[in-house]
C-alpha cells in the first residue's frame, strides 16, 4: 500500500475540523507542535491503493504575519513534507479565503482547493462556479458540503489522482503584494460568484443584534447558562440514582468473588471500601450530569453562538489586561478545567494565555457542581419531598448556582487585573474573531461527539486519579492517621469558618472535586468508607448535628469555587508551562484567594 501526506490549510471556521473528522474518523492523534504550545492534530485513512495520513494545520487568514499559528502553518507548507496541500475555503465568504489562498500558491503548487459549506450557500443564495475557479486559479477544486458528506468521496478521488500524477500544477504567477492579492482575489470572486439578494447574511445579521448588542447580549448569555445548568441539575438526579443502585447491586457478587478468592480481610476491606467504592461514587455522580452538559455545551458550538460569547466578553478582559478568547477558555472551564487549560493554547500572547492559565481554576467545574447544589439547596432554599417534586424542583437552585458562577467570573475578572498590574505586566493584545454563520446544529453527531471526545475523556481521568485516591483514603483511615490530620487542620478551618474535617475532605479530594462531600461524610459519621447521602433532609440533618450553620454553609460555597485546582489540572497546567514556579503560583493563588475570603466573611458575619 502506497502512503502519503496531505496537509489541510484554510481559515478559521471555513469547516476544516469536519473535513479531518471525516476524513479520519477515530484514527486521530493530537499533540503539540515541535516546540509550540499549538495543538497539531494529525490522522490516518485509506482510500483505494493508499494509505493516507492528513495534517490539520493552524487556522490562519495570512501566512505573513508573526503570530505562531501563521509561522507554523507556513513553515510546514514550505518544508515540502506534505505530498499535497489541501486549501479549504467558505464558499460564503470566498472573497476573504481566496486571500489566503493566493498566498499559499506562492509557496507551493502542490495543492487542491475544497471549497466547502456549498449547502449554506445555497440557503444564502450565494452560487459558486466551481469550474470558472479552477480555471482562475489553474488548481483543481473540489465542492463539498462537509456536515453532511457531500463531496468527500470525490475530494478523496482528486487526492489519489494527484498522487498517481507526475505532473503538478502549472505554477502562476507570484503576487508579492499583500494589494496586489488583494486586487486579484476581488477579481476572481467576480467572475465566480453570483449572489441573488442585497444581503445573504441578512438572517445572520438580525440574530446578531440579539445576541451581541449590548441590551441584549448579557441578558440572553446568563439565561442561557442558567438553562443549561437546570437543565443539567433536572435531568442528571434519576441517572445518578440508577447508577448507585446499580454499583450497590454489583457490589455484593465481587465481595463473594474475593472471598472465594481467599483474600484476606484487609485486602477485601481495601478493594471494596477503598477502591471499587471511589471508584463506583465518581461514577454515579460525575457521568450524568457530564453526559448532559457537554453536548449542551457542545450544540452551542455548533450553532455558532459560542464565539459570540468570546464577543460580547472581549471588552471586559481587554479592560482586565487579558484576551477575549480567555471568555471562550472560562466556558471550558465548566466542563473540565484540565480542558480549559489545554484550550487556552488558543490565546497567542503567552503573557495573556498565562494570566488565563492560573485564573481559570476560579471557574467551576462540572465535578463541583453537585456539592455546590446539595449546599445551596438544603441550607438556602429549602428541601422538597420526592413526592412533591416536579421538573421545576431544580429551577432556583439552578439560579443561585448562576449568580455564584457569575461571582466567580467577576473574580476571575478581579485577578486577571491585578496580574496583569503585578506578576504579567503588558499591554493588552488584540486579536481577530471572526463570528461563523448560524448553523442548525447535528444533534446526532454533536451528542456522539461530545459523548466520546469530553465525556468518557473526563470521566477515564477521572476514574484514573479516583483509584489510587481512594486506596489513600482507605490507608489513612485504617491506619488511624485521619482523626490526628482532621485536628490538626481545626483551628485553620475555624479560622475560616468551616473545621478540620471540611479542610481535610478538600485536601483528600484532590484527584477528584466529586469525591469531597461523601469524604466529609465518611469522617462525620466515622463509617471508614466513603458515606452517601440517602436525601438531602438527611443530608442537612447530618450536617446540621455537627454544627453547620449558614456561615459554614456560605464559606463551604466560597472555598468550593476558589481552592487550588484538582490533581490531572495541575498536572496539565505543569505540561503546558513546562514550569514548576507557575504550576505552584496556580496553585497558591486561588488557595490563598479563598483563605481570604473566607476568613473575610467569617469576621464580618461574627462582628455583625
Amino acid at each position: 500500500m502506497k502512503h502519503i501526506t496531505i496537509a489541510l490549510a484554510g481559515n478559521p471556521n471555513v469547516g476544516k475540523s469536519t473535513i479531518f473528522n471525516a476524513l479520519t474518523h477515530l484514527h486521530q492523534h493530537t499533540g503539540n507542535w515541535p516546540g509550540k504550545t499549538v495543538a497539531n492534530a494529525t490522522g490516518r485513512f485509506q482510500w483505494k491503493e493508499y494509505d493516507i495520513t492528513v495534517v490539520d494545520l493552524p487556522g490562519t487568514y495570512s501566512l505573513r504575519s508573526g503570530s505562531m499559528e501563521e509561522e507554523i502553518a507556513r513553515d510546514y507548507i514550505k518544508s515540502g513534507e506534505a505530498d499535497l496541500i489541501i486549501c479549504v475555503a467558505d464558499a460564503t465568504a470566498l472573497q476573504r479565503n481566496l486571500s489566503l489562498i493566493l498566498q499559499i500558491q506562492q509557496l507551493t503548487t502542490n495543492m487542491i482547493v475544497c471549497v466547502n459549506l456549498l449547502d449554506e450557500a445555497e440557503k444564502k443564495r450565494i452560487h459558486v462556479d466551481l469550474d470558472c475557479l479552477s480555471q482562475q486559479l489553474q488548481l483543481p477544486v473540489i465542492g463539498t458540503s462537509a456536515r453532511s458528506g457531500k463531496g468527500l468521496n470525490e475530494l478523496k478521488e482528486e487526492i489519489t489522482r494527484h498522487a498517481r500524477s507526475s505532473s503538478h500544477s502549472l505554477y502562476r504567477e507570484v503576487l508579492q503584494t499583500p494589494e496586489a492579492i488583494a486586487r486579484e482575489s476581488q477579481r476572481i470572486f467576480a467572475a465566480c460568484v453570483s449572489i441573488d439578494r442585497d444581503d445573504p447574511h441578512a438572517k445572520d445579521r438580525i440574530l446578531d443584534q440579539i445576541f451581541t448588542s449590548r441590551l441584549t447580549g448579557y441578558p440572553v448569555m446568563i439565561m442561557l447558562l442558567c438553562l443549561i445548568f437546570w437543565i443539567t441539575i433536572s435531568g442528571a438526579n434519576l441517572p445518578s440514582q440508577w447508577l448507585s443502585d446499580i454499583f450497590t447491586v454489583l457490589r455484593t457478587p465481587f465481595e463473594e468473588a474475593l472471598s472465594a478468592l481467599h483474600f484476606s480481610g484487609a485486602v477485601r476491606s481495601l478493594l471494596i471500601d477503598g477502591l471499587y467504592t471511589t471508584v463506583t461514587w465518581v461514577v454515579s455522580v460525575m457521568l450524568p450530569p457530564m453526559a448532559i452538559f457537554f453536548p449542551l455545551f457542545t450544540l452551542l458550538e455548533d450553532s455558532g453562538y459560542l464565539p459570540r460569547i468570546a464577543f460580547n466578553l472581549d471588552h471586559c478582559f481587554h479592560c482586565c489586561g487579558g484576551n477575549g478568547k480567555q471568555a471562550l477558555t472560562t466556558c471550558m472551564g465548566f466542563g473540565c478545567n484540565a480542558c480549559a487549560v489545554t484550550g487556552c493554547r488558543i490565546i497567542e500572547s503567552p503573557r495573556e494565555r498565562m494570566i488565563a492559565i492560573l485564573t481559570n481554576a476560579l471557574i467551576p467545574c462540572n465535578g463541583k457542581f453537585a456539592a455546590l447544589i446539595a449546599v445551596l439547596t438544603v441550607f438556602f432554599v429549602g428541601t422538597v419531598p420526592e413526592e412533591n417534586a416536579s421538573l421545576f424542583t431544580g429551577l432556583i437552585p439552578a439560579l443561585l448556582l448562576t449568580a455564584l458562577i457569575l461571582v466567580s467570573f467577576m473574580l476571575t475578572l478581579v485577578l486577571s487585573k491585578l496580574l496583569s498590574l503585578t506578576f504579567l505586566r503588558g499591554l493588552p493584545s488584540s486579536f481577530a474573531l471572526e463570528l461563523p454563520p448560524y448553523r442548525r446544529p447535528q444533534v446526532g453527531k454533536v451528542i456522539l461527539r461530545s459523548i466520546f471526545d469530553r465525556t468518557l475523556f473526563v470521566l477515564g481521568r477521572a476514574i484514573c486519579v479516583a483509584a489510587p485516591a481512594g486506596i489513600l483514603i482507605w490507608y489513612l483511615n485504617y491506619s488511624g492517621f485521619l482523626p490526628v490530620l482532621t485536628s490538626a487542620l481545626d483551628p485553620l478551618g475555624r479560622l475560616m469558618g468551616l473545621d478540620g474535617i471540611i479542610l481535610t475532605a478538600f485536601l483528600l479530594g484532590l484527584p477528584a472535586n466529586e469525591i469531597v462531600i461523601p469524604i466529609m461524610l465518611m469522617i462525620y459519621q466515622s463509617t471508614g468508607v466513603l458515606t452517601e447521602y440517602a436525601s438531602l433532609t438527611q443530608f442537612h440533618q447530618i450536617l446540621s448535628t455537627h454544627g453547620w450553620t449558614q456561615l459554614t454553609a456560605l464559606c463551604f460555597l466560597v472555598f468550593s469555587v476558589v481552592h487550588f485546582p484538582c490533581g490531572t489540572t495541575i498536572l496539565t497546567i505543569y505540561k503546558e508551562t513546562k514550569s514548576r514556579k507557575w504550576t505552584a503560583f496556580a496553585i497558591l493563588l486561588p488557595t490563598l484567594t479563598g483563605f481570604i475570603l473566607c476568613t473575610m466573611i467569617c469576621f464580618i458575619f461574627r462582628t455583625i
